[in-house]
């Protein structure tokens, strides 16, 4: 699979690690669904804390290639290199196989047709598995599409022919580049969509990827005494992530750790050798890790640990922008305001904003920290107004329209904020039916009355119509109950 296109556009709503924008993701990301109803103020702004800033995991690339992983050119020497399995125990093989006979159901479908009938679901069209080409540009349309349940259908058709379908699980395998992107991108999958059983189950098979049979070397005569990892490393990453979704960061911790302690050895040998552009590839990957473990550490409550990283690796670096250090103390500043520590963050805050391009207006960044500090002090409408300056900067963002309907919500203004989600829906419904956007505004509809269900069915309607999937269920989004 190979491809020039960023497929990060993909991944416009996904809740943000602290450290999307340090990553090669350009696009704004969005803030993660949960409900905004809160019993005080001081529990609101921590609720929009913990709402955009928590330790939220964001899926890989669904397809990574070289020129989407790192921006650093390396000969795959470099790009595979991984330590080695110290036995060839063939009795420790990886043989996966998909876990469903049937396909992903859509459960937008089955809510329309629960609550608004069969008339209404003719409006749905959505792409099919039989809609594209068999292969991974057919794969690419129905990601580029938003299909995501269907791309996983299509994985499963892909990865039958490879022998590793439908109960195929603990039946010998042979692994190939293709076979295990495939499978990279089906995981991936699973994990955006939050199919986190269907994702552990399949999962389980690759382990940590440390068998011999992921390494070119289990196949001199297929590979011609080719050597390193068949898997991408953004494999490994995800594997090692993988017990967050589970509710276990603590596993997830242990496994990180040694994923960076391996990557930092691979980058120690470089160094030696004397190969800059190679110990600098490996650095960004060290750093792709340690951003993990920060998240990880987020959920945790490890706030000691993420001070010893922040200042003590990531901020150490001779070779670190200006920008990204700015990234990195804004960062810093709101992990400060999720703890409760307002001065700690205003202090984190004050560098960011020195950094920035002297006589420079305020950007985003800068927007987005003085409104947060406001929302820490509960002082709403000043967020609201800060917010909204951030708004002419990115408009239709729905991070900051979600911020400024907390902000009206608790400032009294009930129907404004309400008025604010319906007309960011109106003017732009494929992406402001945003998941987090939609719960705030059902929630609200539950404020404003009783009689909040007909309101629902008409986001109903809209999901129906411009949403081919959602990363969590309509009976959450919607607060609808509908049927297995």
């Amino acid at each position: 699979m190979s491809s020039k296109s960023n497929l990060s556009e993909y991944f416009a709503n996904d809740p943000p690690s602290f450290f999307d924008e340090l990553t090669n993701k350009p696009k704004s990301k969005e803030i993660p669904a949960e409900s905004i109803v809160s019993g005080t103020s001081s529990g609101t702004s921590n609720n929009m804390l913990s709402n955009t800033f928590t330790g939220f995991f964001q899926p890989p690339e669904f397809v990574e290639t070289p020129e989407l992983e790192e921006p650093i050119k390396v000969t795959d020497e470099v790009r595979n290199l991984w330590e080695l399995p110290r036995e060839n125990d063939h009795s420790k093989l990886i043989m996966p196989g998909i876990h469903l006979q049937h396909d992903l159901p859509d459960p937008i479908s089955v809510a329309v047709t629960q609550h608004l009938g069969e008339a209404e679901l003719a409006n749905r069209k959505i792409l099919g598995v039989d809609d594209v080409t068999q292969d991974e540009r057919g794969l690419r349309n129905l990601i580029h599409a938003g299909c995501l349940r269907t791309a996983v259908n299509l994985t499963g058709r892909l990865l039958t022919v490879y022998g590793q379908g439908y109960g195929r699980a603990g039946q010998p395998a042979k692994h190939s580049p293709h076979s295990l992107q495939l499978w990279f991108t089906r995981l991936a999958l699973l994990a955006k969509l939050g199919e986190f059983e269907l994702l552990q189950t399949e999962a389980e098979p690759f382990g940590q990827l440390t068998a011999p049979d992921v390494f070119y070397d289990f196949y001199p005569e297929m590979y011609n005494g080719k050597s390193g990892s068949i898997a991408c490393f953004s494999f490994r990453l995800l594997l090692a992530e993988l017990p967050i979704y589970m509710g276990k960061p603590h596993v997830a911790l242990d496994r990180l750790s040694e994923l960076h302690v391996t990557s930092n050895e691979i980058k120690q040998h470089y160094i030696q050798m004397q190969n800059k552009t190679a110990e600098q590839f490996w650095q960004k990957r060290c750093e792709r890790v340690l951003h993990s473990i920060i998240n990880c550490g987020l959920m945790m409550k490890k706030f000691s640990m993420i001070d010893d990283i922040m200042d003590g690796t990531l901020l150490k670096r001779s070779n670190l922008s200006k920008d990204d250090q700015r990234s990195l103390y804004s960062a810093w500043g709101r992990i400060y305001l999720q703890i409760g520590d307002i001065f700690g963050a205003e202090q984190k805050f004050a560098v960011s904003r020195r950094l920035r391009e002297m006589n420079s207006a305020p950007d985003l960044r800068d927007l987005m920290d003085k409104g947060l500090i406001a929302v820490a002090k509960n002082d709403f409408p000043e967020a609201y107004l800060i917010f909204q300056k951030a708004l002419h900067l990115d408009s239709g963002n729905t991070l900051i329209l979600n911020n400024m309907g907390v902000c009206l919500l608790y400032a009294g203004k009930l129907k404004d904020a309400i008025n604010l989600y319906e007309h960011a829906i109106n003017q732009n419904p494929q992406r402001s039916l945003n998941e987090s956007l939609l719960v705030n505004l059902s929630t609200l509809y539950e404020l404003e009355s009783n009689n909040s269900k007909a309101k629902k069915f008409n986001l109903l309607r809209l999901i129906n119509r411009y949403k081919p999937d959602l990363n969590i269920s309509i009976e959450i989004c919607l607060k609808l109950q509908t049927i297995n």
